[in-house]
């Protein structure tokens, strides 16, 4: 019988100091993981396997990764949570250093936690990956083109990877979050949230960041080996009503 069980395995998640990195690094040591908890911000961490990371610096990256493994042991599952936005019209003066940021961040920081934590992901059939995008990946919303931008690119890395990694045992799968309470909504006022729900969402609420971690805990389950290549939505419907 497949297991569904994570116990002992090693995990890390990026942009975990708060939001749904949290939430899914909370639920997996609840689980009996090890889990290396990462966040560019350091004065939210806490706990003992904590690191300091910018994902979007390359030889950070490949340090904290060897830091992980010398401490916890070889990586099962990697999380890759880390984001940011930074809304800019395309005319805005300021528009190509919101670009860099993002993409930095959003798609090539995705990248660089994949190949640094690959070696120890395909050493037995079992890796797990899961990318973090948005339902901002499968549509678009106006003047937030980078983020629209990256998660869509962070969609497209999933799939690509899903058949390039496959034959290795590892599978890449990718879960879009609609609108959900974390620190990046948390500035929407809580009219404006109940209003958008009502409109949009069959559901009629938001989301919570222990929703999402859920559903991310399926897909690193030794018993979701042959999930691989998914886009899944956790959205109370929304794609499903304007997809």
């Amino acid at each position: 019988m497949l297991s569904r069980s994570i116990a002992g395995k090693v995990a890390v998640v990026t942009g975990a100091a708060s939001g749904m990195g949290r939430a899914i690094a909370e639920l997996f040591t609840t689980e009996d993981a090890h889990v290396a908890v990462t966040d560019r911000d350091g004065e939210g961490l806490s706990g003992k396997h904590t690191w300091e990371l910018d994902i979007s610096e390359a030889g950070t990256v490949e340090r904290v990764v060897n830091e992980i493994v010398d401490q916890l042991g070889p990586i099962d599952i990697l999380v890759n949570c880390a984001g940011i936005s930074a809304p800019a019209p395309i005319a805005a003066d300021d528009y190509w250093r919101a670009w860099d940021l993002t993409l930095a961040v959003n798609l090539s920081g995705y990248v660089r936690m994949i190949r640094a934590c690959l070696p120890h992901l395909s050493r037995d059939v079992g890796g797990r990956v899961v990318n973090i995008a948005s339902t901002e990946g499968l549509g678009a919303t106006p003047f937030i083109s980078p983020y629209t931008v990256s998660k869509h690119g962070v969609v497209g890395l999933t799939r690509s990877l899903a058949c390039e990694l496959g034959p290795l045992g590892v599978t890449v799968n990718c879960v879009c979050p609609g609108p959900i309470r974390t620190g990046m909504t948390a500035a929407i006022p809580e009219d404006a949230k109940e209003r958008f729900a009502r409109r949009r969402v069959p559901l009629r609420r938001y989301g919570s960041a222990e929703e999402v971690a859920h559903m991310v805990l399926n897909l690193v389950l030794p018993a979701s080996s042959y999930v691989n290549g998914a886009i899944v939505t956790v959205d109370g419907g929304l794609t499903a009503k304007f997809g």
